[in-house]
């Protein structure tokens, strides 16, 4: 699997990375938080890229970065074949319009001071010369492809559900017909009940304008009902990346099956072999040498403690691990000690 741009992309990443200074004190020198270290991916339209990881892998980071609300550090990010870095205030402007967001928490992404109508129609005010009437009729459309009732039109924020204010917010996101979608973990804030049809929604509209998705969370399960690719994040780096089944059928990276071993199931298998891994997540401000996961890794040797593996291609992914090999060759396990 390669990294390089492609024709058909719509979203392409080289080595992004995003740094931050932090103070430690009066007299003391500032260190640096390496949040995202390094991703390289590639997003064709109509395809769905999952990013995954435990809280403090860099996931939002990486939101972040690309809907231009932060700059990397250092990288490569284009947008439907057009480099950010460099693009003047005109380009800048379009390339928002092609790639835009629904937030995690469907209650704080609204404002509750505006109308459900006028807040649809904000983005087509701002980047359209449409008139108010073809605004009008634009919005209830795409409210009509959402679930949403024409009479909601006039109404506030409040007066909606969770999954109706997540429905609402994929509208808004959609307004533009944009290229990309990044997703924030978009049904972690919702009721069980309430999430597949929020993620089926999510998948019509995403068969309708061909849209290229960004999906982060950190729900294997929900990954593997929406995901084509899956990338897995552990401390600002990339640990593996392939096709969806293939990293759920026979991870390769160690901290992949961690993640893979904690996802609950009604069926839990007690006779296969659980992973002991202990520890938390290393000091940002004091990363650990070599490969990030091996002050938890329990196939870690010496090599790992000294040495930064290469994100490599092996079995149609990539993955970053002195010893895939072997890992990707042994039992695989269904719990975590």
């Amino acid at each position: 699997m390669s990294t390089e741009p492609s024709t058909g992309s719509v979203l392409s990443a080289r080595e992004l990375t995003r740094h931050y200074q932090i103070s430690r004190g009066l007299f003391k020198p500032h260190a640096t938080v390496r949040a995202l270290n390094g991703v390289s991916f590639e997003l064709a339209s109509g395809e769905t890229l999952a990013v995954v990881g435990e809280s403090g892998c860099g996931k939002s980071t990486l939101a972040r970065a690309l809907t231009l609300i932060e700059e990397p550090t250092s990288g490569s990010l284009q947008i439907a074949g057009q480099e950010v870095a460099g693009a003047d205030k005109a380009q800048r402007k379009q390339l928002r319009r092609d790639v835009q967001m629904v937030f995690q928490n469907p209650y704080a992404s609204l404002n509750p001071r505006q109308k459900i109508g006028d807040q649809l129609a904000e983005p087509l005010v701002i980047n359209t010369g449409l008139s108010r009437t073809e605004r009008r009729e634009r919005v209830q459309a795409m409210m009509q492809q959402v679930g949403l009732r024409p009479e909601h039109y006039q109404r506030y924020p409040h007066m909606f559900s969770g999954g109706q204010r997540q429905r609402i917010a994929l509208a808004r996101a959609m307004m533009l017909n944009p290229k990309v979608l990044i997703a924030d973990e978009p049904t972690s804030a919702l009721d069980v009940s309430i999430q597949a049809q929020v993620l089926n929604l999510f998948m019509d509209l995403q068969e309708q304008f061909n849209a290229g998705y960004v999906f982060i969370s950190h729900d294997l399960a929900v990954v593997r009902h929406v995901a084509d690719k899956v990338l897995v994040m552990y401390f600002g780096s990339p640990m593996e990346m392939g096709p969806a089944e293939l990293i759920y059928t026979r991870p390769l990276h160690p901290y992949t099956q961690v993640l893979l071993a904690a996802t609950p199931s009604i069926r839990p298998d007690s006779t296969k072999p659980k992973i002991k891994v202990s520890g938390e997540l290393p000091n940002p401000l004091d990363p650990p040498t070599g490969c990030v996961f091996h002050t938890r890794c329990p196939h870690a040797t010496e090599r790992c403690s000294s040495e930064v593996p290469a994100f490599r291609p092996l079995d149609d992914r990539l993955v970053a691990c002195h010893y895939a090999e072997e890992v990707g060759s042994a039992p695989q396990t269904a719990s975590v000690a």
